[in-house]
């Protein structure tokens, strides 16, 4: 664990402040979207959430087999190389453009950083973005965290009731792994409570799981919102969620992230 953290530091720092490398990763399509499956409590996939990924090691000379560079690290090194507007149109791009040509009713989730929420321009230029992908606004949602609003919560607030007028979806994710300060679900317009993986984790192993899940869940129906159940790795977990009455899940039980082609074919079958 140890030397895998240090490679990663030391890949980062190596791929640190190249400019030029990230633009020609973006241009190259190396720099990539991966869609993990969001299942109905039915077992039907209903839509995926889009994961950026980075094989960085092919860039600095590095062994194969290497992890990707995840979203967080990814746009960390872009906003540090002040590309993190460009990375973030880019990928928003492929996103839109990719979920127009899927069948019907299928929804697309996306991660907005913190860096895009602290735009004034982020609802214009993400309404550039949607308009070029012909794609509906309704197939899409947007994810903030917890982390990305508590700072300045009016000026996120005011950009996200903006955006929900465009008809796109708000989704509040990894609730329950930071303060659960219950004040954003007043303020912030969302209409889908993400449920972090630390909350499933311990399903079926101690009740006071159950029962925080049970109120986290009776709280979202009784403000008429979505809950979907992240990190789900077991049936029984599953079946939980499930029984509780969580509006869908997805996790390494359905499906890890992949290939939009291997996703298609998922949904086909």
């Amino acid at each position: 664990m140890i030397e895998r953290r240090q490679a990663d530091d030391r890949r980062k720092l190596e791929l640190e402040g190249s400019a030029a490398t990230l633009i020609q990763a973006m241009e190259s399509g190396e720099i990539r979207l991966l869609y993990q499956p969001q299942y109905s409590p039915a077992g039907v996939i209903v839509g995926a959430e889009a994961l950026a990924r980075w094989d960085a090691d092919a860039r600095i000379g590095g062994e194969g087999g290497s992890r990707p560079m995840a979203g967080e690290a990814l746009f960390a090194l872009a906003e540090s190389n002040g590309l993190a507007e460009a990375l973030g149109n880019h990928l928003r791009a492929i996103a839109f453009a990719s979920v127009a040509g899927w069948p019907d009713g299928l929804r697309m989730s996306f991660n907005v950083t913190a860096h895009d929420l602290g735009r004034e321009e982020f609802v214009a230029s993400l309404t550039q973005v949607l308009d070029a992908s012909g794609c509906d606004p309704a197939r899409l949602t947007l994810e903030i965290t917890e982390q990305e609003v508590m700072r300045d919560l009016d000026n996120p607030a005011a950009r996200l009731k903006r955006i929900r007028a465009l008809g796109v979806g708000v989704a509040l994710d990894d609730f329950g792994a930071g303060f659960c300060n219950f004040g954003y679900l007043k303020k912030l317009p969302v209409n889908c409570l993400k449920l972090d993986r630390s909350m499933i984790a311990g399903l079926g192993e101690d009740m006071r799981d159950l029962e925080i899940l049970r109120a986290m869940i009776a709280m979202g129906r009784a403000l008429e919102l979505d809950v979907v159940a992240e990190g789900v790795e077991t049936s029984g977990q599953r079946d939980l969620v499930i029984a509780e009455g969580c509006t869908s899940w997805q996790g390494f039980y359905g499906s890890g992230p992949i290939e939009e082609v291997k996703f298609l074919a998922l949904v086909a079958r």
